[in-house]
């Protein structure tokens, strides 16, 4: 029986939300874990935008970790508003969020929610500059860590919180990211530089969807709209459109002509952007995706059930991963059966998850998708309305 005690060396690699929220929790109760990221200090602000985070997901959570109270004094409430359109400028909603409570799902910007869980964490907690370049099992279940720098670790509990294209995943399945048919340009635009479109966009999101493209927006919380332009394309497309990301405004210029009969308005959250101009591939892992159990080793997050972005998920169930993975090694002396415990949760609730992802991919981006989308909308209220 593998036992968890102060000898025990709990390593976690990938310091986003996840990593951190686990360490936070294991802290919370005595329990010692190192974070391994590769980046540096500053890298989780600047990696992506404003996220809503759920009651019965992130904010439970967070609760777990003891700073819900904080949380809930910096959320943005009204960033819950949400509109939607389709190319022609066409409104199909208009929903204004409550400032004091709205849906459950206030927003927050990554950066801030990074510094929350930061704030409380052991700062020897976590190693920067530490990229895994490999794991390798040992014969009594601990693993080996080698990374970029040169240094080497004994674990005898290894958690891959390191994104979708985990190096701890291969160390329990085969299965590999594949592409959803979805490519994205994001773009970047400043509200106090562009005023007519601060007040078009309101305080939260705007979805524009048609012809199997849309433009979706976000305010964050710095004044930044972040937009992502998407587009179902061929794996290809970002190499072979001949766009030069590498050149905003010639790019700027190209990316117009694919919204060349859209609404005005619309098209500019491209002609005003600035020169961020990014583009990516969404993948996702196989839906339902499980594993045979192999002793001092597991994921969360991004590596365990990568779905794609349009269920507002990600982020919410790699810390109500770690918050079931955390509660899990608290509950039990026997490491493998906490692992055990929190791997037949989380395939049950990812995978819901994970289906409800791509059920809302197919919807987004199919014929008269803002009709569709409100459609599913008015379901969902009148769901809601007879509990």
């Amino acid at each position: 029986m593998t036992t968890i005690n102060s000898q025990k060396r709990i390593a976690i690699i990938g310091g986003g939300p996840g990593g951190l929220t686990l360490a936070l929790i294991l802290q919370k109760h005595g329990i010692a874990a190192t974070i391994y990221e590769r980046g540096g200090v500053e890298g989780n602000a600047e990696r992506g935008g404003s996220l809503d985070i759920h009651e019965d997901s992130g904010q439970f959570a967070l609760k777990e970790a003891g700073l819900l109270e904080q949380f809930q004094a910096i959320a943005r409430y009204e960033g819950e508003d949400f509109r939607l359109f389709d190319k022609s400028g066409k409104v199909y909603m208009d929903e204004v969020a409550e400032e004091d409570g709205g849906s459950g799902r206030p927003e927050i910007d990554r950066g801030d929610l990074c510094d929350l869980l930061l704030k409380d964490l052991n700062p020897e907690t976590i190693r920067y500059g530490y990229k895994l370049t490999e794991a390798i099992p040992l014969t009594d279940g601990r693993h080996e860590l080698h990374f970029d720098n040169g240094e080497k670790e004994i674990a005898n509990l290894v958690i891959g919180a390191d994104g979708a294209f985990s190096r701890i995943r291969p160390l329990l399945t085969d299965a590999k990211a594949t592409y959803t048919g979805l490519t994205m340009v994001e773009l970047h635009v400043d509200t106090n530089a562009h005023p007519d479109l601060a007040a078009f966009n309101a305080r939260g999101k705007v979805f524009a969807l048609d012809d199997r493209k849309g433009i979706l927006a976000q305010l964050n919380g710095d004044g930044k709209i972040k937009v992502y332009l998407t587009f179902t394309a061929e794996q290809e497309w970002i190499d072979t459109c001949g766009i030069p990301f590498e050149q905003p405004v010639e790019a700027k210029n190209q990316l117009l002509t694919h919204f060349e009969d859209w609404d005005d308005m619309l098209k500019n959250y491209i002609r005003y952007a600035d020169d961020t101009v990014l583009p990516r591939r969404i993948y996702m892992l196989p839906l339902g995706l499980r594993w045979e159990r192999k002793p001092g080793v597991t994921l969360i997050g991004d590596a365990a059930h990568l779905m794609s972005p349009f269920a507002g998920e990600g982020v919410n169930l790699a810390m109500f991963d770690a918050a079931t993975l955390a509660l899990a090694i608290v509950e039990h002396e026997d490491m493998e059966q906490a692992i055990q415990t929190y791997e037949a949760k989380m395939y049950d609730y990812s995978s819901q998850s994970a289906q409800g992802s791509d059920d809302n991919l197919k919807l987004m981006f199919s014929d008269n998708a803002a009709a569709n989308l409100k459609g599913l909308f008015d379901d969902l209220h009148a769901q809601f309305a007879e509990q």
